[in-house]
């Protein structure tokens, strides 16, 4: 059984590399989800708003800045509600099976939901057929959100 050690050693370093190369549940760049822009300015200012660092929260692992206070207490109160499909991650891209980063500028909400792409051009491509574009990333999302934290 001299083996022993070495083979729970070797099992050790095999499963801590999958746990650290698991990918973030939600975009973010710089610890900061969706480039620091307000997720609930989407919803009250119909627009894309940077958040401040003043008015900032923790939810999913994420930092997520607010314009203000108000913003921030409706997003606590409600975090599903407000915060982007697929994890803010490129909602066309998810369609597509992958995920992708996204610019705050490219958005769009649907039945209450927000949306982010790629860019605007890919939003273009998105807004052809939304419905079926939703339904595509709904049924890939799970098989790509396979983050532990």
């Amino acid at each position: 059984m001299k083996n022993k050690p070495v083979l729970i050693v070797i099992l050790l370093l095999l499963f801590s590399g999958s746990v650290f190369a698991q990918e973030k549940a939600v975009y973010e760049k710089n610890g900061i989800a969706i480039n620091g822009y307000d997720p609930v300015g989407y919803f009250t200012e119909s627009n894309a708003i940077e958040g401040k660092e003043t008015f900032s929260y923790v939810w999913s692992n994420t930092k997520w800045l607010f314009i203000s206070q108000e913003n921030l207490d409706a997003f606590k109160a409600n975090p599903a509600k407000y915060a982007p499909q697929f994890g803010g991650f490129c909602a066309f891209g998810v369609s597509e099976n992958h995920k992708s980063p996204t610019d705050p500028n490219a958005w769009t909400i649907v039945d209450d939901k927000l949306y982010l792409n790629y860019s605007k051009k890919v939003k273009e491509l998105w807004s052809k057929d939304i419905p079926t574009r939703i339904k595509k990333a709904s049924d890939n999302w799970p098989s790509l959100n396979k983050s532990k934290e």
